[in-house]
């Protein structure tokens, strides 16, 4: 299987086809220019659209960030519960 790209080089590969488009392509030839699939363009085009590369990486920080916390919340709220049973001799 092929390794997955990278937010910045999906926000590029976006950007060929626009380039491509506006110097007289089809939608169709500069989707097949970049090595992927309809199906797969107009998914990053919905997820990656709007965004720049530096935004990309920004909600890709960010997203990493909410993960790390989340397990950190999940952590301590196991630790409570087991605090508040041995407290109640419920061990």
């Amino acid at each position: 299987m092929a390794q997955r790209p990278k937010p910045e080089e999906i926000v590029s590969k976006l950007r060929q086809v626009d380039v491509l488009v506006s110097q007289g392509q089809s939608v169709a030839a500069s989707i097949r220019a970049i090595g992927v699939t309809e199906v797969t363009y107009y998914r990053w085009r919905k997820e990656y659209g709007s965004l720049k590369s530096d935004q990309v990486k920004r909600m890709k920080d960010l997203e990493t960030e909410n993960q790390r916390l989340r397990r950190a919340i999940a952590d301590l709220t196991l630790d409570k519960l087991i605090l508040q049973e041995a407290s109640r001799g419920n061990f």
